[in-house]
Order: structure tokens, then C-alpha cells, then sequence
């Protein structure tokens, strides 16, 4: 069994860095945007202490754990669903994945340019990538619309699907992304891949300093309410991989 996610997020926020971190990899995670072209891919095993319990009651010889792949897919810009910043090909990528971790930039450094060389602002930063996926999703409704009209005249479960897919096309059009809505995995949409019906985690990338500021860390999560969030300084955790524990928590101290 295996789950791919795909690390979102706009160029310079620490995309690559965290899937170095994550898949014990050595990509270039460079100070300028499209530094990702091409999706990086990683492969995790997932620990499960249960697996060799298994594997002693059945007498299996092999163990193969579950797996979870990590695409690092290059920084989105606003336009990229009109294919802005080669948006196309990078929207393309992310539909071939399961879940989506939305990585954010919540610290600041005058080292690491922003995407339009401006202040520091998550909000915005959510709004653009977000906005992007809403578009993306839109035009694939609407791509799919004028087949589903025609057979709706004739089958009954083409009307139904049409009926569910206007009713989606309205929430997009009204800014919701489809993970928002309490029910949006029906058969109906399965083969569109629609972006915003992922499952999807925020992971707020920020300096040591707001890792164990709270109050700071309770303000961001409310920026995604009531979507989750977590919070990673990514550069750090570059740092601790390949160390061994001890190595480590001599770091962490």
C-alpha cells in the first residue's frame, strides 16, 4: 500500500528543503523560484511495529511495510492555472497524487527572496495557492459540462451527475474549496482528479523561535481553520538528517 502527497507551496518556502528532510535526499533546494522543475519523488517506509508481529504469526518470510511517496512539485505562481510559471505542467503533477501538503513561509530572512520580493504574509501567500487550485478545478468542471448536458437528455444518471457537478461549480465559484464541503468524494468526479477535493495539511515553515511560541503557532493555524496544520523549520530539520540520536539531540539542545 502507498500514498503519495504532494508538497505545494510558492517558489522559496521550503519545498525541497523539507523533502530533503523527509527522504533523507540531497535535491537542489536553491534561493531562486523554479529551481524544481521536473517533480522530485521520494520514497518513505512507514514504521509499524505491528508488521513483524504479523509476519511471526503467519510465517511470512518478506515483510514489505506500507509506503508513502513525496513529489516535491515546483513553486505555483498566480496565473498558474492560465499557465503562468509553467502552471500547467506543475497542476498536472499534483493531480496525480492523493493528498497535498500545502507548505507555507511564516519566517523571515533577508538570505531567502520572496516570490515578489515583499514582506513575509502567510494569508496571502494561502490566498494565492489556493485561488490557483479553485480556478483549476473550475475549468475542469466546466471542460466536463457540455459532455454531461448532451447525455443527460437520454440517461438519468447523467442528470444526476450534472446536477452534482453544477452544485460543485457553484462552491468553487464561491471561493470554497471542495475539501471544505462535508461530502465531496462521489463517483461522480473520481476521474477528474479535482484538486481541491484532496485532503490536505497545512505545514507552516517557520524559524526556531515559533516552534515554541504558541500564541504565534495557535494565530497561524486560525489562517486554515478548520483545515489542519502543523509546524516544521525546515532548514533545522535539514540539519538533523543523517545525524544519529545522540548527534541530534546535542543539536536540539
Amino acid at each position: 500500500m502507498s500514498l503519495s502527497i504532494a508538497i505545494v507551496g510558492l517558489p522559496n518556502v521550503g519545498k525541497s528543503t523539507l523533502f530533503n528532510a523527509l527522504t533523507d535526499s540531497d535535491i537542489l533546494a536553491a534561493n531562486y523560484p523554479f529551481a524544481t522543475i521536473e517533480p522530485n519523488t521520494g520514497i518513505v517506509p512507514v514504521p509499524d511495529e505491528r508488521l513483524q508481529r504479523l509476519a511471526d504469526i503467519y510465517g511470512s518470510q518478506k515483510l514489505l511495510p506500507a509506503t508513502v511517496t513525496f513529489v516535491d512539485i515546483a513553486g505555483l505562481v498566480a496565473g498558474a492555472s492560465r499557465g503562468e510559471g509553467l502552471g500547467n505542467k506543475f497542476l498536472a503533477n499534483i493531480r496525480q497524487c492523493d493528498a497535498i501538503v500545502h507548505i507555507v513561509r511564516a519566517f523571515d530572512s533577508s538570505d531567502i527572496i520572496r516570490h515578489d520580493n515583499g514582506p513575509v504574509n502567510p494569508q496571502s501567500d494561502i490566498e494565492i495557492i489556493n485561488t490557483e487550485l479553485i480556478l483549476a478545478d473550475i475549468q475542469t468542471i466546466e471542460g466536463r459540462l457540455p459532455r454531461v448536458q448532451k447525455e443527460s437528455k437520454a440517461k438519468p444518471a447523467a442528470r444526476e451527475q450534472l446536477g452534482y457537478l453544477e452544485s460543485l461549480l457553484r462552491h468553487l465559484q464561491a471561493g470554497t474549496p471542495l475539501s471544505a464541503l462535508p461530502s465531496h468524494d462521489h463517483e461522480h468526479i473520481a476521474d477528474l482528479h479535482l484538486l481541491t477535493a484532496k485532503p490536505v495539511i497545512y505545514a507552516f515553515n517557520v524559524d526556531e523561535t515559533t516552534l515554541t511560541d504558541e500564541n504565534q503557532k495557535q494565530r497561524l493555524s486560525a489562517l486554515v481553520a478548520p483545515a489542519r496544520s502543523l509546524f516544521v523549520c525546515a532548514k533545522l530539520e535539514e540539519e538533523l538528517k543523517g545525524l544519529d540520536q545522540a548527534d541530534a539531540h546535542e543539536l536540539l539542545e
